[in-house]
């Protein structure tokens, strides 16, 4: 069974920064993309970052420059750094997993945004901003 066990967030302010860490386990092979995406109270969900088996990097264009997103294969762990933290970085925050499309050869798309239905993601957790 997969599980993903977030942990980090909390409160902070305008400007600080937040690490969120996300602990895989149950795989029997890695999905190709790994991220985090964020729910607001009034708004649908956002992809936030992704990195893939291959290490490259995707981010939302309102976290590029602000959010890096980092994986250790060997401890299944991935880790999302938020600095420069604004009040709309405000959300639930969740670790997740999913394939992406395979064009064939050795040819992926992107990880971001994150497909509609997600298999496995973690338990969440608050991020609050204030200022």
């Amino acid at each position: 069974q997969v599980q993903l066990v977030q942990s980090g967030g909390g409160s902070v302010e305008l400007g600080g920064s937040l690490t969120l860490t996300c602990v895989a386990s149950g795989y029997n092979y890695r999905p190709r993309c790994m991220g985090w995406f964020r729910l607001k109270s009034d708004q649908g969900r956002e992809g936030v970052a992704s990195i893939d088996t291959d290490g490259r990097t995707n981010y939302g264009d309102s976290v590029k420059g602000r959010f890096t997103i980092s994986q250790n294969n060997a401890k299944n762990e991935m880790s999302l750094q938020m600095d420069s933290l604004e009040s709309e970085d405000t959300a639930m925050y969740y670790c997740a997993s999913w394939e992406t499309t395979y064009y064939g050869e050795g040819i992926y798309g992107f990880c971001l945004p994150p497909p509609v239905t997600l298999k496995n993601w973690s338990q969440g957790t608050q991020v609050t901003v204030s200022s």
